[in-house]
């Protein structure tokens, strides 16, 4: 029945791509007065708080085990890391910028797929992926002449990402998606809580203050847009498929210039702006690519 419904599922979509960057600019806004590690660990924190009552109260399931356990870990892993590398450079880029070069992720995610999982991928998507690399090059390029190699954390976002989906997958139909992100919460709070106890007076980055009231609001923000727009995301896909949502994930970058805009005044320039229209002419290549071989491989009969 949820398939029935592709424009709850579309505006859901539409929905993560004006939360997401909503929270990456309450990111960008703190990131200067607090540390990494004190950002990292309210944003679990709160998407804890929020999920725990989530799943207590619509019964889903959550418990894990053996294999799933284990890649549940690996993969929270990767989810700080992602989030990390993100907050990161968003310290030093304007918020398209970063977003548009982390859109390099379906990419990486492509050649994961072709040189891991051993997935056929052939030469036209190849190329698409070599061309979407030249457009996210583009972006990087200016950003890289003001502020040098941290321009490439957006870069670092997006394999990390890659893996993280490519971890995702290899569970995601044993697991309930929202009792997924409560235990990967759950586990970052206890991965994260030793570190930033045994040093946070030793290191800058995971240094803990307690916050002022203003700081302490844009901290809640950042946690309930970023858990938003993955129950966004997630939830679309119970209404509409893959394959028409993938495309809508690029409006995000539109989205994310015009918030950039309006809280910070930064624009892309000429030279990002084309780096960036070639990686989303690239990147819906990709996408409408993969849907049309997808269909094709669907009309063949199987051989008896």
């Amino acid at each position: 029945m949820d398939q029935d419904r592709p424009l709850l599922g579309i505006m859901l979509m539409l929905g993560f791509c004006i939360v997401a960057p909503m929270g990456d600019s309450l990111a960008k806004v703190i990131g200067q007065s607090l540390s990494l590690g004190q950002l990292l660990w309210c944003r679990f924190l709160v998407q804890v708080l929020v999920l725990i009552p989530l799943v207590w109260l619509t019964g889903r399931h959550w418990k894990m085990r053996g294999r799933v356990l284990r890649l549940t870990f690996i993969r929270t892993l990767l989810h700080i890391a992602g989030i990390g590398g993100m907050f990161t450079a968003l310290r030093y880029l304007p918020l398209a910028d970063a977003v548009a070069i982390a859109f390099v992720m379906p990419f990486i995610m492509l050649l994961l797929g072709k040189f891991v999982l051993g997935e056929e991928v052939g030469p036209r998507r190849l190329i698409a992926c070599a061309v979407g690399f030249c457009g996210t090059m583009l972006v990087v390029q200016p950003s890289f002449a003001n502020v040098g190699w941290p321009a490439l954390w957006p870069l670092f976002v997006a394999v990390t990402f890659a893996l993280f989906m490519l971890v995702t997958r290899q569970i995601a139909k044993e697991t309930d998606p929202v009792g997924l992100q409560m235990v990967s919460g759950a586990m970052a709070i206890a991965i994260m809580s030793p570190l930033l106890w045994l040093f946070s007076d030793d290191v800058a980055g995971l240094a803990m203050r307690m916050p002022d009231g203003r700081e302490a609001l844009l901290l809640i923000g950042i946690g309930l847009f970023g858990t938003l727009a993955h129950l966004m995301m997630t939830w679309s896909l119970r209404f509409a498929p893959s394959a028409t949502l993938a495309p809508m994930q690029y409006l995000e970058i539109p989205f994310a210039t015009a918030i950039g805009y309006v809280v910070f005044r930064d624009l892309p320039n000429g030279l990002a702006t084309v780096g960036i229209v070639i990686t989303i002419a690239a990147g819906l290549y990709v996408v409408l690519r993969e849907h049309s071989v997808a269909r094709r491989q669907m009309r063949v009969p199987p051989i008896a």
